[in-house]
């Protein structure tokens, strides 16, 4: 099948679209994904080969930010790595569903390296900001070890909510409405996204410091919202 052939093939086996999915993993992340599964499936590549080459590109941007002095043409790399992979990250369940479904160790080993980049992520900031950042305040380091926490129980609480609902048979999140265009923006500040593009700013280390803080109340207060709309869910789904 060419690229081509493959591109048409993903019209009719796209998923829906998320409930709330934000508006770069929407209308950015999952077009760039549906091209470079295009290219993938006609390379006869597996989904699992794709997850691997996201995560080759994702984890060399994370390296760079903790091991290379800050600068304007590194945070553009960084960002470009972390963007590459993401949306290769977007194409290995559309690769899935070209090969008529995707497989449990597939699922798995996305889950697996999702929950090590955003941690990873996280921690990669504080390291090179601890390295590199001068002066800095040492408490402002409290910040992207915060957002590592944040980060992990909104992941860890989205794959519960989906594991659960399935164990008794009800819709996924995905499969319960479509996602409308002004929760899209409202999520923006709490996508993937938009913590790669920050990186443009990580040769400005005040600037770069102001948004992430930002990013990181937008994130606190995403979860604490998401926390409690999850809880009445669950507690509805019990009775029923």
């Amino acid at each position: 099948m060419t690229v081509l052939e493959s591109y048409r093939s993903l019209a009719q086996a796209q998923k829906g679209r998320a409930r709330g999915a934000p508006a770069y993993s929407l209308y950015v992340n999952r077009p760039l994904g549906r091209i470079l599964a295009s290219v993938a499936h006609a390379a006869g590549l597996t989904p699992n080969q794709v997850t691997l080459v996201s995560a080759l590109f994702t984890f060399t941007g994370i390296a760079l930010v903790m091991a290379v002095p800050p600068s304007l043409p590194l945070g553009i790399a960084v960002w470009l790595l972390l963007a590459i992979g993401y949306a290769w990250d977007s194409a290995d369940g559309q690769v899935a569903r070209l090969r008529g479904g995707g497989s449990l160790v597939g699922e798995w080993l996305d889950h697996i390296v999702d929950s090590a980049k955003l941690v990873s992520l996280h921690i990669a900031v504080a390291i090179g900001a601890f390295r590199f950042f001068d002066p800095l305040e040492i408490t402002w380091l409290l910040v992207p070890l915060a957002f590592t926490v944040i980060a992990t129980v909104t992941f860890f609480g989205m794959i519960l909510n989906d594991l659960l609902r399935a164990r008794i048979g009800a819709p996924q999140a995905a499969q319960a409405g479509g996602s409308s265009p002004l929760r899209a923006v409202l999520g923006i500040p709490t996508d993937y996204g938009t913590w790669c593009f920050m990186f443009v700013l990580w040769g400005w280390a005040t600037g770069f410091m102001v948004v992430y803080s930002l990013l990181a109340v937008a994130a606190v207060l995403y979860l604490a919202a998401a926390l409690i709309i999850w809880f009445r869910k669950m507690k509805a789904l019990d009775i029923a």
